[in-house]
């Protein structure tokens, strides 16, 4: 009696390893599988994340930030963000009562205000601007003055036409 049960417990717990030796191999080809697909993925990523960065410094070729020829000319004013400060100056027309006087459009739903600025160099921006339902952008060219004035003159412009 006492062999029957030792034979019945060693057959069933040679069952039990053949069963877990059988499903960790299976559990090993699936995690196998598994981390090759994430090792796709990454690479995947990585090639989408390398063209972001590939298209980020496409853009950002004409800015003043990244032109160190065109930063060079506001070295002597020790300004720690020439873009900044130019860009504050330009809003600063909004500022006035009315449309804004760069933009040589007369507002229809309410007054034209610069909205986005972006500068191009030491010389030219181009802004966005809108009245909340037409917009348009404008070409500037900009002079900073050694006593932190700033003269800003249109040089072209465009009103976007609505299509409804």
């Amino acid at each position: 009696m006492r062999g029957k049960i030792f034979l019945y417990l060693f057959v069933f717990v040679s069952l039990i390893a053949l069963y877990l030796f059988v499903s960790s191999g299976k559990m090993v080809a699936e995690k196998t599988d598994r981390i090759e697909k994430l090792k796709t993925q990454i690479g995947t990523l990585e090639d989408s994340v390398q063209t972001l960065q590939l298209k980020v410094l496409d853009m950002q070729y004409f800015s003043l930030e990244n032109n160190d020829d065109a930063l060079a000319y506001y070295e002597h004013l020790n300004l720690k963000d020439p873009s900044l400060y130019i860009s504050d100056k330009l809003l600063e027309t909004n500022e006035k009562k009315g449309d804004n006087p760069l933009i040589p459009y007369a507002g229809m739903e309410g007054d034209f205000k610069i909205n986005k600025i972006k500068m191009l160099n030491h010389k030219w921006i181009i802004a966005d601007f809108s009245d909340g339902k037409y917009w348009g952008e404008i070409l500037v060219k900009y002079e900073l003055k050694d006593d932190m004035a700033v003269d800003f003159t249109l040089i072209d412009h465009l009103l976007y036409t609505r299509s409804n």
